[in-house]
């Protein structure tokens, strides 16, 4: 008998344990997980915004009817929009008409659009379309910089300890069992548990599928996928490009480019954004030519070379964050064309991704809500929905319970941790490694406050 009253205890202490970190957890990131779930929520429709709010520029036609071969329209750009440079040319299906990148020399950068004679319809600031202000916003809550992101990922890992917490202290504490006349926080209690009990296997899918774009464990992860080819993406050995290059799919996005032959090399001083032709490269429209003879259909992207010996390159991405380049996972690819011949140097497909690379391409597109149409915005909608559900009501529960003037937070019964604890924190730390230091940080912090506390009690 004193064996089972041992075993309830230790049980019972075990639960007070999860229950005060999930409720401290819950307490320091709820803010931001709103703001992460909110944004997460316009990004899954930001193609269908754009499309209604840049309506003229994604389709409309300019009043000059002449028309003009595709270097003629971006030479009339260059000279229209003073400071800026052409670095991308976007090529987008019917009836979108094709997009230009500009970049000037403080890296601020614009995008204009040509109608299907290459003459310019409008521009837009890029900083400020919608779909990359939810993606800032999302990524970097708008503020960006190293800290930031890492507070936003380790939100994301946060929510994780959370959701699984909330699991144990479900079943561990029969949030579920029915109650006869139960209370308004018995019901709140009952109906958070039941609605975060439901959420977590999809809300952790989403919320691992975003972690690629993380700055913390989205660099380890591609780290591996380069380190291990076999896994990840093939090597190639190839100069990189200057210049940005947002819209090349994930799993080759940080590849080193092969440089084109010097031998036909105009040796000149040329910037990373410059869209000026040397004497000998080819322009677009022969590009866009040579891109056809390789069977590679719209849409896809044209990123300028950044030196005399750099490469066009151009791809097809399945989670690009730009309206209307998006494809299939099956139809990624990035190619590299000599920009002196036009030849296609080498090329990477969808198929020779390893399986990590491969995961990751089906994955962010799950996240963002475009893999397999509308069903996947509705999927992810309902599921960021029931998650704001579940924050909105755990508050309630505490605000239920909680007595005035009083913080009101789960009973501290031990300072002990418990084996089963410590190993699931342990495994939890080692799966998401910035949630990992930040446990380390915790038990420092801990450590610090519990020898001040024994210092000012001896004295």
């Amino acid at each position: 008998m004193n064996q089972e009253n041992q075993e309830k205890q230790n049980g019972n202490r075990l639960y007070n344990v999860i229950w005060r970190w999930h409720f401290y957890a819950a307490l320091f990131i709820t803010p931001l997980l709103i703001t992460l779930t909110l944004s997460g929520i316009g990004y899954l429709f930001y193609t269908d915004v754009e499309k209604k709010a840049y309506h003229d520029l994604f389709f409309g036609k300019s009043e000059i009817t002449e028309q003009l071969t595709i270097d003629e329209g971006i030479e009339k750009t260059v000279e229209q929009y003073k400071g800026y440079s052409v670095s991308k040319v976007i090529l987008l299906d019917d009836p979108f008409n094709t997009r230009l990148t500009m970049t000037n020399e403080n890296g601020d950068q614009k995008y204009v659009f040509l109608d299907d004679s290459y003459e310019i319809v409008g521009s837009q600031s890029a900083k400020y379309t919608f779909s990359n202000m939810m993606r800032e916003t999302h990524s970097s809550l708008f503020i960006g910089g190293t800290i930031v992101n890492y507070l936003v990922e380790l939100a994301a890992c946060w929510a994780i300890f959370m959701l699984l917490t909330g699991i144990y202290m479900t079943f561990k504490g029969k949030a579920l069992r029915k109650i006869p006349n139960p209370t308004k926080r018995q019901k709140s209690k009952k109906l958070h548990a039941l609605a975060g009990t439901i959420i977590t296997i999809p809300m952790i899918i989403v919320i691992f599928t975003g972690l690629p774009w993380s700055a913390f464990m989205g660099d380890l992860i591609y780290s591996a996928a380069q380190k291990y080819s076999s896994i990840g993406i093939p090597t190639l050995k190839q100069q990189p490009p200057t210049s940005d290059r947002s819209e090349i799919p994930w799993a080759t996005r940080k590849n080193e480019a092969p440089t084109s032959s010097k031998s036909h090399a105009h040796h000149g001083d040329m910037s990373p954004n410059s869209s000026m032709l040397s004497d000998s490269r080819i322009n677009v429209e022969q590009l866009i030519h040579k891109v056809e003879q390789s069977r590679i259909s719209k849409p896809y992207s044209i990123l300028y070379p950044a030196t005399e010996d750099g490469v066009y390159t151009v791809s097809k991405g399945s989670n690009t964050g730009i309206t209307g380049l998006d494809v299939s996972p099956y139809e990624e690819m990035t190619a590299y064309f000599d920009q002196y011949s036009g030849n296609m140097i080498s090329k990477v497909s969808y198929q020779d991704y390893g399986i990590l690379a491969k995961w990751f391409t089906w994955g962010i597109p799950l996240h963002e809500g475009h893999l397999f149409g509308w069903p996947n915005k509705l999927m992810n909608l309902l599921v960021c929905l029931a998650f704001l559900f579940v924050i909105f009501w755990g508050m309630k529960t505490w605000l239920s319970r909680k007595k005035e003037g009083k913080f009101s937070a789960p009973p501290k019964t031990s300072s002990k941790l418990s084996i089963g604890f410590i190993i699931f924190m342990v495994v939890l730390g080692v799966a998401m490694p910035l949630f990992g230091l930040s446990l380390i940080a915790v038990i420092i912090m801990e450590g610090i406050i519990s020898l001040i506390k024994k210092v000012k009690n001896g004295s």
